[in-house]
């Protein structure tokens, strides 16, 4: 029975305003507040909120039978809980019907997996916890950024302790396979493999509203009759996009939603369900292993990362960015960690791109590239010098890692010492509660003897009385 795989990613661009080489070292703020809300708000209303209604309304209407999944951002979290918290709520209006899984991602959206394991692993953890409190779910499947996705980066998901992760099914990796299996990773082959198709995500997220497309207008029956038409034995079909294709990349005057919301009357006719990541790799097992020695990914033709690293300009400032990712990672600092995740955004180096991309690109405050890599450098200057400025540049990260790790024992000692003086006080403190409550108790005992055994015997009262019968 084939089951189809609906997964939505939800990030945010965190626009940097612009900023002078004159601004290094005197501005250390580095962001269009205003961008940043007006951007979200909009996304929010045109795209976030209906597409996530017609989906709680679509579990609603079919129950267990409807199952999607997403992942989000850690950035793209914060940015709407200052915007749009009402996505939030929505989110979590949705995962209390049973039928969402929430998967772990970077939590900046950047290429950390491509330079260091250590901040990699540490973004990932971090994501993964800010999924666990806001819904609950302790995420097994991870997605990264733009389904970035090689060998080694499997391998380090697995011991991770990931069960699978989501990445590209491109031509030149599958070469003639189908993506409509499950695979495993070549260096760790208890990790599953769940791949993009990429025609049928495509004819959602990028073709559904272009009139001059071959397949104009799609309609839902047609689009599942292609899915039913595939070989039996091809089970899994992946389709995955960003939310913001519902509304933003195709706008709801192309009757997306509506489109979407006849999915599961389709797909229930013709004997299909629908799964979420977890629960296909639980009931299928991996029919071979994917080799992907150069990374992978879901942008533009190529399917790999030339996207972000594809010139010069964007090596460099990738390059002088991941130079301070283990001084970063060791120091701490929390304003240094924010603007950290801001900078590590995938979408700085994107803005940078010279390479045509079938998919349109907004540069917002940026005239070209170059306007971008140079914004970009102004800023990346400052924030260098700030970390540098934390620590003495020419201690190298051994021995800043040592310094600080002495630093941090001992503030770990002085904790331990300060709970144990507070305990110790709570001690003494109901000690002398006791105390008091013993000497009231002596107090009254040596009251009680010494008064009059039986002082009713000898009362003013009983002697008049005695006295008037004697008369």
């Amino acid at each position: 029975m084939k089951t189809i795989c609906l997964y939505f990613e939800i990030h945010q661009v965190v626009h940097l305003k612009r900023y002078r080489f004159f601004d290094i070292g005197t501005d250390h703020y580095y962001y269009d507040d205003f961008e940043n809300e007006r951007s979200v708000s909009d996304i929010a209303e045109r795209s976030y909120m209906p597409a996530l209604n017609t989906l709680l309304q679509m579990i609603r209407d079919n129950g267990n039978a409807f199952k999607v999944a997403f992942s989000l951002s850690g950035v793209g979290i914060e940015q709407l809980e200052m915007h749009a918290p009402q996505v939030l709520e929505k989110l979590q209006e949705l995962n209390n019907t049973g039928c969402v899984e929430f998967l772990a991602e970077p939590y900046s959206h950047g290429l950390a997996s491509l330079a260091n394991e250590e901040s990699f692993k540490l973004e990932v953890k971090r994501q993964a916890q800010k999924i666990k409190e806001y819904f609950g779910q302790t995420p097994k499947v991870l997605r990264n950024s733009s389904l970035i996705y090689s060998d080694d980066i499997g391998l380090l998901a697995s011991q991770m302790g990931f069960k699978a992760m989501l990445t590209e099914g491109a031509k030149h990796v599958l070469g003639w396979k189908s993506p409509h299996y499950i695979y495993n990773c070549a260096l760790a082959p208890k990790l599953k493999l769940l791949l993009r198709d990429i025609k049928l995500s495509d004819d959602i997220s990028l073709r559904f509203n272009n009139s001059e497309w071959e397949g104009y207008p799609l309609f839902a029956d047609t689009y599942m009759d292609e899915i039913a038409a595939l070989p039996d034995e091809e089970q899994v079909i992946g389709i995955f996009m960003n939310l913001s294709a519902l509304g933003i990349d195709q706008p709801l005057s192309s009757n997306i939603l509506e489109f979407l919301k006849a999915f599961p009357a389709c797909a229930k006719q013709r004997g299909m369900t629908f799964s979420t990541p977890s629960e296909i790799c639980m009931k299928l097992k991996s029919i071979s292993s994917l080799d992907v020695p150069d990374t992978l990914s879901w942008m533009d033709e190529e399917r790999d990362v030339s996207t972000w690293l594809g010139n010069p300009m964007q090596r460099e400032a990738f390059n002088k960015l991941y130079s301070v990712a283990d001084r970063v990672r060791i120091a701490r600092d929390p304003r240094i960690n924010q603007d950290w995740d801001y900078l590590q955004a995938s979408d700085n180096f994107r803005f940078m791109s010279t390479k045509p991309s079938r998919v349109g690109m907004d540069r917002g405050i940026y005239d070209g590239a170059f306007d971008a890599f140079t914004n970009y450098m102004n800023i990346l200057g400052d924030f260098l010098n700030r970390v540098n400025s934390l620590y003495p540049a020419d201690i190298d990260n051994e021995e800043l890692n040592g310094l600080l790790t002495t630093i941090r024992n001992q503030g770990e000692e002085i904790e331990m010492k300060e709970k144990e003086v507070i305990r110790l006080q709570g001690k003494v403190d109901k000690l002398e509660s006791e105390e008091d409550k013993l000497r009231l108790q002596v107090e009254k005992e040596v009251i009680g003897k010494a008064a009059p055994k039986n002082p009713s015997h000898n009362t003013p009262a009983k002697r008049t009385v005695k006295k008037k019968k004697k008369d």
